[in-house]
């Protein structure tokens, strides 16, 4: 039976990678253990008049390439360990793409579809209340991630500027456009993985305007990922899925069509035309390109073996276990690691910081151009890594990462 841990697996793809560059004993010691977790208990005025206690999470991983950087999601099955794992894999993220950041990640166990607008509202501000004194421009800066929105960035930008008495647009990122957000934050994660997706189908001689493509989560991510790899590239979506079930069509899936459909019935399947499947399903067809875009473990030692796809472009956090990669590497599937694939997103990110830092604004064109400079570096990086070291490529990305992170703590005179 494969443990699941999620910061069990982040420790053991570090070891991993740290065996490959013969990383220093004292490195590998630090960077197994986050720098400093905040817990939090928030208590919220409920609408019914009552009192309810969240609690909530922040966790400073590494600061040793600058200000840590990470999501906040609103969960109701959020755990430390979870929390923990994501705030290392947005170390690696950042150092990946060489942004100058460290990485953290915050937490609320809540659950998000039953609460009101004003509740939501309450809960936002009362979190940064209990966390103000560790976060700030310069120290770590929150983003969105997992049922938290733009409209929730802005409540906590402005409780924010009320602690400190100052205006301070980059304390947090994935604000709404009107308040200092950066054009293309929107479809950041998706347009990032794109250019990874490109960038992997040259190095194995793919044609992905023949290409035929299966995307589980219809969420941001995977809804983008539907819609640009036919725009971008001309491939051919043949299957996309939802927590709810999947859709299968031999002559493609139409995205605008689909988008119609899923924003009417709140699902994808019983689209037209098209085959019900499972999500397990899904992921065993016979396609060039699978998009994991939904959530962590789908792709497992149970399941590796049978997945047909010649790349994996892993836009969720975490979809792959240390088992699944192993049969990958072997059976040569080329896989595209989550913290490459995504990090479109805290790339434009880091533009927003920069622009609200600068006040300096720029238009999408120079936004996605900007963007497709970091992701085409870091993905060819990484693959001429995978190739010098005949390592799988999330190793391959985790020894570029690591090795810039425990340089920059030598540096420092950490270690």
């Amino acid at each position: 039976m494969e443990d699941l841990d999620p910061f069990d697996i982040a420790l053991k793809q570090l070891k991993k990678a740290a065996s490959v560059i013969n990383l220093d004993k004292q490195a590998l010691e630090i960077l197994s253990s986050p720098k400093e977790i905040l817990e939090v208990s928030i208590p919220v005025k409920m609408d019914s008049g009552e009192t309810k206690v969240f609690k909530g999470f922040r966790v400073h991983y590494n600061n040793a390439r600058g200000p840590m950087k990470g999501g906040i999601r609103y969960y109701e099955k959020e755990t430390l360990s979870e929390v923990k794992a994501l705030s290392a894999w947005m170390t690696w993220k950042t150092a990946l793409l060489d942004l100058p950041y460290g990485g953290a990640k915050g937490g609320i166990v809540c659950d998000p579809k039953k609460m009101s607008r004003g509740e939501l509202e309450r809960l936002s501000r009362g979190y940064i209340d209990a966390i103000a004194n560790f976060i700030g421009p310069d120290i770590d800066i929150p983003a969105p991630d997992v049922y938290t929105t733009p409209q929730i960035m802005a409540w906590m930008m402005d409780e924010y500027e009320k602690i400190v008495r100052h205006s301070a647009p980059g304390v947090i990122t994935g604000k709404p456009l009107e308040i200092g957000g950066s054009l293309g934050r929107g479809d950041a994660t998706a347009k990032g993985g794109m250019y990874v997706l490109r960038e992997a189908a040259k190095s194995i001689g793919l044609d992905l305007s023949k290409a035929r493509v299966a995307v589980q989560g219809f969420g941001n991510a995977g809804q983008f990922a539907v819609k640009f790899v036919k725009e971008m590239f001309g491939s051919k979506v043949v299957a996309v899925s939802d927590s709810m079930g999947g859709i299968y069509s031999e002559d493609g899936i139409d995205f605008q069509e689909l988008l119609e459909y899923k924003e009417k019935t709140g699902k994808v399947e019983g689209f037209k035309n098209c085959k019900t499947i499972t999500n397990e399903e899904l992921l065993e067809l016979n396609v060039d390109v699978l998009i994991p875009a939904a959530i962590e473990n789908q792709l497992t030692g149970a399941n590796a073996d049978k997945v047909k796809a010649k790349i994996i472009l892993e836009l969720a956090n975490g979809p792959t276990t240390p088992e699944a990669d192993e049969i990958f590497f072997k059976k040569g599937v080329l896989l595209m690691p989550d913290f490459l694939s995504n990090a479109g997103g805290v790339t434009v990110s880091y533009f927003e910081w920069v622009q609200n830092i600068t006040g300096d604004y720029w238009t999408e064109e120079e936004v996605y151009k900007k963007l497709d400079a970091k992701m085409t570096k870091a993905a060819q990086d990484v693959l001429a890594t995978y190739k010098k070291y005949n390592v799988d490529p999330r190793t391959a990305a985790y020894t570029i990462a690591v090795k810039r992170v425990a340089d920059a703590m030598k540096l420092r005179g950490i270690y």
